[in-house]
């Protein structure tokens, strides 16, 4: 099986980008069950990068019925170990305008129900998440986003919602009194199941629309995002191509140990299952 260092994950044109080449399409099958679509791998710049379309070819999948374990799982065992998210989002804040891009440091968790662990089933971990995303790879995009000309904030609060319906008014306005940023329906779980995977995770949230709290503007609607979103991929290709490069070969960040010390779970109280369905997680620290 083919191999990559950097995973992106995002729409399904995110992957025609200049100067992509040794590409591949692969399927690949984990214990948590199919992704959700067939990787594309190959190399920018020599270095091995892996695509994968969120919702599926021709945006097939609720952001609630995301195989998200499928996915990190899978990147995990291509050998990823930074991960570029691409998402949209509306914004709470007049200046954070419809067309920007934000490098966000923090997420509130509005999701439902979402399986957000790999854990359970007789094994327990508890790993740290004071900053969801990896501040060296969120540096990295914002710099980047920078040099290629976007319009771009660094830092900010993203509000991750269930969905697939948008805000009620009284909500947006509430996630707005909490001093939050921007709010969409993906990130969550992908950034907490990339860390229990030991995997760098960041994001570049293309900013769609302003939510309904302004009521001088029209309310959110799906061709407003969708119209955002492609007018964005160009811009999120430019930034990606260049990243990759500056990814760094050795981590420094605390991504890269984020289990260590956080599987309580004595070691031989983990079922023989367990340590297989896991082993490519955990295996290390059962040594």
């Amino acid at each position: 099986m083919p191999s990559a260092t950097v995973g992106i994950i995002g729409g399904t044109g995110l992957y025609e980008i200049e100067g992509l080449t040794d590409i591949e399409t692969i399927n690949i099958g984990t214990p948590f069950g199919d992704p959700s679509d067939a990787f594309i791998i190959g190399k920018l710049s020599g270095i091995g990068v892996a695509f994968l379309p969120r919702h599926g070819r021709g945006h097939t999948i609720m952001p609630s019925e995301l195989p998200s374990r499928a996915n990190i799982y899978a990147m995990k065992s291509l050998g990823v170990e930074h991960i570029i998210a691409v998402n949209s989002a509306g914004s709470f804040k007049e200046e954070i305008r419809p067309g920007t891009l934000v490098i966000p440091d923090q997420v509130i968790d509005c999701t439902k129900g979402r399986i957000s662990t790999f854990f359970g089933g007789g094994i327990v971990a508890h790993i740290s998440l004071a900053d969801p995303f990896c501040p060296d790879l969120s540096d990295i995009l914002y710099d980047v986003a920078v040099e290629v000309g976007a319009s771009v904030r660094k830092n900010g609060t993203f509000i991750a919602m269930e969905g697939p319906a948008f805000s009620t008014r009284a909500e947006s306005n509430l996630y707005r009194s909490w001093d939050a940023d921007i709010i969409g329906m993906t990130v969550l779980p992908e950034a907490k199941l990339a860390r229990e995977a030991e995997i760098c995770y960041a994001s570049i949230v293309c900013v769609t629309d302003y939510d309904c709290w302004m009521e001088r503007t029209k309310a959110v609607d799906v061709g407003t995002v969708l119209n955002y979103m492609r007018k964005n991929t160009d811009m999120a290709k430019a930034i990606i191509r260049r990243a990759v490069t500056r990814v760094p070969q050795f981590r420094r960040c605390g991504c890269a140990e984020a289990l260590n010390g956080a599987i309580v779970t004595a070691p031989e109280q983990i079922s023989a299952e367990q340590k297989e369905r896991l082993g490519l997680i955990i295996g290390k620290y059962l040594s």
